[in-house]
C-alpha cells in the first residue's frame, strides 16, 4: 500500500516543524522579566515533560495570582506611562467590544486588539519570541489538539494566569490546560422541517448509516476533516475512548462491531480492534460535500428534505441562523458524547511589557472579582457556555453536561493527532467519492 502525495508531503513538514521546536526548546524560553513575579520557578527550562506527567498542568498559582484588580492597576499605570498600550491577539472579533469599557473601567490604560485566526495568533507569538521584539501581551486561543500546551506553554512562549478568586468558580478539571475564557463545541445539525417530532438519530454510528441498496441514509455536509483541528480532534478522540464507541454500537445494533479498516500501510502502530479507528475509516468512505463556511454548511441542512434528508457538522454557533435567517434547524445530541468541550484560553506572552496590564485585562474579560467587569459580555451567545459557576448563562437553555458534551482529555488527544490527521488523509484519498 502506497502513501499519497499529499501525505508524505504532511509527514515532511512535520519533520520540519518537529525540528523547529527542537531548537525552540534550546533556546527560546523566556525568564520571568524584573518587574515580573516568579513564574512556576520548579518548572524544567530545557526539555518538555512528558504528557503524562507535565509539571505545566494546572492550576498553578504564583505571586499573580492573589493579587486584586486594584493592585494591578497601580502595576499597569506605571508600565503605561510611555504611552503604550496592553496588544492583545484575539481570535473573536467579538473581543473588540471590550476594548472602549476596559479602558473606562481603569482610566489611562489602554489596550489595543487585533482580530486574527488561531494559527496567526501563535505565529505572531513565536516570530516575536524568536525575533526579541514581543509586542504581545495577551493571548485568546482555542486549543483542541494539545498543541498550544505542549508546543507553545511547554516551550516557554505564553504563561497562564490563574487568578485565584475567580478560579474557585471554575471546574479544576477545566483548568488542567490553561485559563479558560468560554466553552463550546461543534453539533451535527439536523433540519427540523423534516424531521417535527424529534431529532432522526441519537449515535455516531447512525450518520454513516447505509440503505439496503447500499447508498447512504443522509447527506453528509463538512469543513473537511483533516485540515480542521476542532473536527480532526473530535475524531481523535473517538481513538482515545475506542472503548465507548465500541459500547454504542452494539447499544445501537444489538451485534458486536466488526473491524474492516486495513492499516498495513503506515509506518506506524494502528492500534488494533480500535473503535475509534474504525470509525474513521468508515466515515471516510462515505460521500461527502466539504464546505469552508459554516453558514453554508447549515444553510444546505435547511435545504433539504425528509425524502433527502441532510446532517452537517459545525460550530454550535451557526444556530443563530435558525433566529437570524429562519432557517429549520437544530442541534443533534449524540451517543456515546456528542462532542468535545472545545475551550478558549487567556494565556500572558512570556516576557511581555506589560505583565500587571495583561493580567488586569484578563481579569476584566472574564468577569472580575464578582463575574460583573461585564468584559465577558460579548461572548453570551448561543453556542458559547460560561465556565464560571457564579456567572448566569443568559443565552443556553441547556448545559454542556446536558448536551453530552465531553471534557477533552488534550494529553491523550495530542498523542493520537497527527496518525488520525495521517489515516483520514490517505484514507479519504482512496475514497472514489471524493476528488
Amino acid at each position: 500500500m502506497k502513501m499519497s502525495k499529499s501525505l508524505a508531503l504532511l509527514l515532511a513538514l512535520c519533520m520540519v516543524f518537529s525540528l523547529v521546536a527542537c531548537g525552540n526548546q534550546q533556546t527560546n524560553t523566556p525568564a520571568a522579566s524584573e518587574n515580573t513575579p516568579a513564574q512556576n520557578e520548579d518548572a524544567p527550562q530545557e526539555e518538555a515533560p512528558a504528557d503524562e506527567d507535565s509539571s505545566f498542568y494546572g492550576p498553578i498559582y504564583d505571586d499573580w495570582s492573589k493579587m486584586t484588580d486594584e493592585e494591578l492597576y497601580e502595576q499597569a499605570l506605571e508600565e503605561l506611562k510611555d504611552g503604550s498600550s496592553i496588544n492583545v491577539y484575539a481570535t473573536s472579533s467579538k473581543m473588540l467590544k471590550d476594548k472602549e469599557t476596559f479602558e473606562e473601567a481603569f482610566p489611562g490604560l489602554t489596550v489595543e486588539i487585533m482580530d486574527l485566526d488561531n494559527d496567526e495568533v501563535m505565529q505572531k507569538c513565536v516570530l516575536e519570541a524568536d525575533s526579541g521584539n514581543v509586542q504581545g501581551d495577551v493571548l485568546q486561543v482555542k486549543d483542541v489538539s494539545g498543541q498550544v500546551f505542549f508546543e507553545y506553554y511547554e516551550d516557554g512562549y505564553i504563561a497562564p494566569f490563574y487568578p485565584e478568586d475567580i478560579c474557585a468558580h471554575i471546574s479544576e478539571d477545566l483548568l488542567r490546560y490553561g485559563y479558560p475564557l468560554y466553552a463550546s463545541q461543534s453539533f451535527w445539525y439536523y433540519n427540523t422541517e423534516a424531521f417535527p417530532e424529534n431529532q432522526p438519530i441519537d449515535s455516531w454510528w447512525q450518520i454513516i448509516e447505509r440503505n439496503d441498496d447500499g447508498s447512504q441514509k443522509y447527506r453528509l455536509f463538512a469543513k473537511e476533516i483533516g485540515s480542521e483541528t476542532a473536527y480532526l480532534s473530535l475524531f481523535a478522540s473517538f481513538i482515545v475512548n475506542a472503548e465507548q464507541m465500541e459500547a454504542n454500537y452494539k447499544e445501537v445494533y444489538g451485534e458486536d462491531l466488526e473491524y474492516t479498516y486495513d492499516a498495513s500501510g503506515f509506518d506506524f502502530d494502528v492500534p488494533e480492534n480500535n473503535a475509534g479507528v474504525e470509525y474513521l475509516w468508515r466515515f471516510s468512505q462515505m460521500k461527502i460535500t466539504f464546505i469552508g463556511d459554516g453558514d453554508e454548511l447549515v444553510e444546505a441542512v435547511h435545504n433539504s428534505t425528509a425524502d433527502d434528508p441532510a446532517l452537517a457538522l459545525a460550530s454550535a454557533g451557526k444556530i443563530s441562523n435558525r433566529d437570524d435567517s429562519g432557517y429549520n434547524i437544530a442541534w443533534l445530541v449524540l451517543n456515546p458524547y456528542n462532542g468535545l468541550q472545545n475551550i478558549e484560553y487567556m494565556y500572558v506572552v512570556n516576557n511581555c511589557k506589560h505583565p500587571a496590564g495583561a493580567r488586569l485585562f484578563i481579569r476584566y474579560v472574564t468577569g472580575g472579582a464578582d463575574g460583573e467587569s461585564g468584559g465577558f459580555k460579548p461572548f453570551q451567545k448561543e453556542g458559547n457556555w460560561p465556565v464560571r459557576d457564579d456567572v448566569e448563562d443568559k443565552k443556553n437553555d441547556m448545559t454542556l453536561v446536558e448536551l453530552n458534551a465531553k471534557e477533552p482529555d488534550l494529553a491523550a488527544i495530542y498523542n493520537v493527532f497527527l496518525d488520525a490527521q495521517d489515516m483520514w488523509i490517505y484514507w479519504l484519498s482512496l475514497n472514489p467519492n471524493i476528488g
